[in-house]
């Protein structure tokens, strides 16, 4: 599955290559992120199309279909409305940002039942110690300070985390997953995960999904 409206016909072969080596689950992600791209592109011209459709007259009597098309016209309309209103509106003082999601994500994969992890509770913090880095050696929790907190979604998915900036800081984070109440028969009582963000990542997007079943789990840095 893959979306190749924009893309010419060696761009689609070489990501369908780069592709080819995922795990299935890897891929079962690939391609859902694909399918809501298509999703959104057919949405958007079928709203766009019914917005410009001239309304019939001369009939008194209207079909189901013509309920049908007025209704997707005023849905396109207010959508057009909204956009425009988004468009409009001043930026915020604090700060605005280009992303269309936070820097650093993830979601939670039951690999036991095949299935999304709902209703993990998930934390997100920063090493704030500027003294030293934590490592195998330097283990101490108070280094840490904590930027979000959330609870994953029927799909498996976190809420915000993070602030959504351009420029995400550079450093050590940690990402931890409070599996004990998902799974409480499990072995391991929580999980957590420690990554670090280089001077030369802070415009990249970080994804870091946990894939958990009672006695084992993994992770990698998706897209």
């Amino acid at each position: 599955m893959i979306c190749a409206s924009g893309r010419t016909a060696p761009e689609v072969l070489a990501e369908l290559k780069r592709r080819y080596a995922n795990r299935p689950i890897v891929e079962l992600e690939a391609a859902a992120e694909e399918e809501l791209k298509i999703t959104e592109l057919r949405l958007a011209k079928l709203f766009s199309a019914e917005t410009a459709a001239p309304p019939t007259s001369g009939e008194n009597h209207i079909s189901q279909p013509d309920k049908a098309a007025d209704r997707m016209r005023i849905i396109g309309a207010h959508l057009g409305a909204l956009s425009q209103h988004s468009a409009n509106k001043a930026p915020e003082i604090t700060g605005s940002s280009n992303r269309t999601r936070p820097p650093i994500t993830t979601h939670v994969l039951d690999t036991a039942l095949g299935s999304p992890a709902a209703g993990i509770e998930v934390h997100l913090e920063m090493w704030k110690d500027a003294t030293s880095p934590p490592s195998f050696d330097n283990k101490e929790f108070k280094g840490w300070t904590t930027l979000g907190t959330s609870i994953t979604n029927n799909d498996g998915r976190s809420g915000q985390l993070m602030d959504n900036v351009d420029n995400v800081a550079p450093g050590f984070y940690r990402i931890s997953f409070n599996t004990s109440k998902y799974a409480p028969s499990g072995f391991f009582p929580y999980v957590s995960i420690i990554f670090e963000i280089k001077r030369s990542q802070t415009t990249e997007h970080f994804h870091v999904p946990l894939l958990h079943s009672p006695f084992s789990f993994t992770t990698y840095r998706g897209s």
